[in-house]
């Protein structure tokens, strides 16, 4: 045998060298710096069209107003109780699906225009895509968030709970809107079109009110209150109901006595379906 092949050989068979120790940060950083890109890219969009931010904020005050002062006089709770301290809480869970089609649009019109191949082309990470839209659609909900907690305060709603269990309130509506968000991103790389996303947020109304948002499902048909009863908004909607310490739900399903549990559970399904799908959807778009 020649000495080049036995030295071949011998580095053929040699176990491959161990990555360098900082090389696992330097990754992580390239993608945090990459995300970070991507978000300030959305901040930049924002600055430049102000009034799309501005209606998305206001839209969900004006529903809240509306039922509050229009329809809420003729509201009765079941089990009795200031309408508006049940309002508000379902408000606050209606509003983490306002606002979706808006990432929705925008994931589909950077894939008309051949904006996400161009991202992809570049070198950089190819999940700072994602990750900065996400982070953008989140940034966004919290200050939606704050604002109609402003507003309910305003109307004269209040929270009769600790500040801990407002906490984790806030952070239950969080939940619900990132699981909501990877259910977005995912219809939008589906529909891949914004004429089809505009039919895809009409879906939002009905899971809205066949919710516990506006209503007790014990005022409901039988068949519609245990609907509503399941329904991942009314879960969420009841337990940040109960940590806040106002009316909720007088119905004696096993859902709306485990709402907390539900309101944990659900989001984390849905995440763990609609997750996965959306990254893989997204792999393989230059396939």
């Amino acid at each position: 045998m020649s000495t080049a092949t036995a030295s071949a050989s011998a580095s053929a068979s040699a176990p491959a060298p161990a990555p360098a120790p900082g090389a696992r940060a330097r990754t992580a950083g390239w993608v945090f710096a990459d995300s970070w890109t991507m978000t300030r890219r959305g901040l930049a969009h924002w600055a430049r069209q102000p009034v799309q931010v501005v209606v998305g904020l206001v839209f969900p005050v004006m529903m809240l107003v509306m039922f509050g002062y229009f329809l809420g006089g003729g509201m009765a709770l079941p089990g009795g109780g200031d309408y508006k301290e049940y309002l508000v809480p379902g408000m606050l869970a209606l509003t983490m699906a306002f606002g979706l089609e808006a990432t929705m649009v925008a994931v589909t019109q950077d894939l008309n225009k051949g904006v996400i191949d161009r991202f992809r082309s570049m070198p950089m990470a190819p999940s700072a895509v994602l990750i900065g839209r996400s982070v953008l659609d989140m940034l966004e909900s919290s200050v939606s968030l704050l604002v109609m907690i402003g507003a309910g305060l305003a109307m004269g709603w209040r929270w009769h709970g600790g500040l801990g269990d407002a906490l984790y309130a806030v952070g239950l509506l969080l939940l619900l809107r990132f699981a909501m968000l990877w259910i977005g991103i995912h219809l939008a790389l589906v529909a891949g079109k914004p004429e089809l996303v505009q039919a895809v947020q009409i879906l939002v109304w009905p899971v809205g009110f066949l919710s516990s948002a506006f209503v007790s499902p014990a005022s409901m048909p039988g068949w519609m209150g245990a609907v509503a009863e399941w329904n991942p908004m009314s879960a969420t909607a009841g337990a940040i109901r109960q940590l806040f310490g106002n009316p909720h739900s007088a119905g004696g399903g096993w859902g709306s006595q485990h709402a907390e549990l539900l309101a944990v559970a659900w989001p984390l399904a849905l995440l763990a379906v609609f997750f996965p799908l959306a990254v893989r959807r997204f792999g393989r778009l230059g396939e």
